[in-house]
């Protein structure tokens, strides 16, 4: 694998290889997502969960939700793959927890970012403790909240008002991971997944984890990916035989368009190595070493996330996303983006670089019409002035040409 990525990385081919898998990857119904009645329950409108793989929600009138079941049996790996819930949906979502039993909520995304709010507050602050959620009928109390500098873990109650009973639910919220990007390296990411994993919240005993990001695809398929392909490593006889790319395509059975980027694409492989690495080594002390190093929390500095990726448009009725282009690198060429979907908006420096360019195009056009405008205003006048003087000057012409045609007569005689 370590080579595989290797050849990948020297030969740039990791926009081809995104577009490959992209490709391969089967398409499926998804009617239920576009009913009429299901439109507001949607953040983006090209993010759908398929018909077979949908979760769906057992006491409530509509059991609509857009979150999709993930499942690799050989892994022994349940997910839920959720959109960010909206502010009409966050009751729906704690249903969801609460009937699929789940142990733990894992959130790859910040609710604000880039000026745009990408996922409800669903869970209570500090600041206000409990939160009531009256049209399913739960009460989510905060019992416990730990900063780390890449994550913090949360302990909630949920609490079912119809039947008195309570739950602790894990919330691992992971802080720095940028939209359409990746973290800075997979050391604070590993060492957040193995947090996760010393939950136990993963394991089958439990329901599926409810992994989710804004419109849980992207990050989260990075999550689950990356998991899944540790776990098998671990399980296999020989590590060596696991193809990531088989085992991303085979996810996408279950949702679309998991992994967004060739560059979280790139970050998976990344991730993989280095935690097989970790998972694999014979001497239990030197493992413990190295996760002692990586849980260190100033194993990477805190720096604002990089940029987002420009976003390819999801928009091509397409289930599993766009078929992208190499990106051109000359700096002629911006390329539209993508969407965690339709916010899947661009991303916003491209944003302004292209807004800028409106209005300069704008400005240019509006400076030729008025120099056109001037021009033709400066004909008019002058047109103006021969229509005035011409009548003039042809009387004087003519007085002229008698008059020297006079003086020639009577110079004659």
């Amino acid at each position: 694998m370590e080579q595989e990525f290797e050849d990948i990385d020297s030969s740039g081919r990791w926009q081809n290889l995104y577009n490959e898998i992209r490709n391969q990857a089967s398409e499926y119904p998804y009617k239920v997502a576009k009913l009429p009645a299901n439109r507001n329950l949607n953040r983006y409108r090209d993010v759908s969960p398929y018909d077979h793989s949908r979760v769906k929600l057992e006491n409530s009138e509509n059991d609509y939700i857009n979150a999709s079941l993930v499942t690799v049996k050989e892994a022994q790996r349940a997910y839920i793959l959720s959109q960010g819930p909206l502010r009409n949906t966050c009751g729906h979502f704690w249903l969801m927890i609460w009937e699929q039993c789940t142990k733990a909520v894992i959130m790859l995304n910040r609710v604000i970012e880039k000026g745009s709010e990408k996922c409800a507050q669903y869970w209570p602050t500090t600041d206000e403790l409990q939160m009531s959620f009256t049209d399913t009928g739960f009460v989510v109390r905060l019992l416990s909240e730990e900063d780390q500098s890449h994550y913090t873990i949360r302990v909630l109650e949920l609490q079912n008002t119809k039947t008195g009973e309570s739950r602790e639910i894990y919330h691992f919220h992971y802080t720095t991971w940028p939209d359409f990007g990746v973290p800075e390296s997979p050391a604070s990411f590993l060492n957040f997944l193995f947090k996760v994993r010393e939950s136990s919240s993963l394991d089958p005993e439990h329901g599926p984890s409810v992994v989710h990001c804004s419109a849980g695809i992207g990050r989260s398929g990075t999550f689950a990916l990356v998991d899944t392909c540790l776990v098998l490593m671990d399980r296999r006889e020989n590590p060596s035989s696991v193809d990531i790319q088989r085992v991303l395509l085979s996810m996408r059975e279950y949702r679309m368009g998991l992994i967004q980027t060739p560059d979280q694409l790139r970050f998976s492989y990344m991730a993989v190595i280095e935690g097989a690495k970790l998972i694999l080594t014979d001497n239990s002390e030197a493992q413990q070493n190295k996760l002692r190093m990586l849980s260190r929390d100033d194993l990477e500095p805190d720096l604002p996330p990089p940029p987002p990726p420009p976003r390819p448009n999801l928009n091509d009725n397409r289930p599993n996303g766009p078929c992208l282009e190499p990106q051109d690198t000359s700096g002629d060429h911006l390329l539209a983006g993508e969407s965690d979907s339709q916010d899947h908006n661009v991303a916003q420096n491209s944003g302004h670089v292209r807004k800028r360019h409106r209005e300069e195009r704008i400005a240019s056009t509006a400076q030729r019409v008025q120099q056109m405008k001037q021009r033709l205003t400066d004909s008019e006048r002058k047109r103006e002035k021969w229509q005035y003087w011409r009548p003039i000057l042809l009387n004087v012409g003519v007085g002229t040409a008698l008059a020297v045609g006079l003086l020639c007569w009577m110079y004659s005689q």
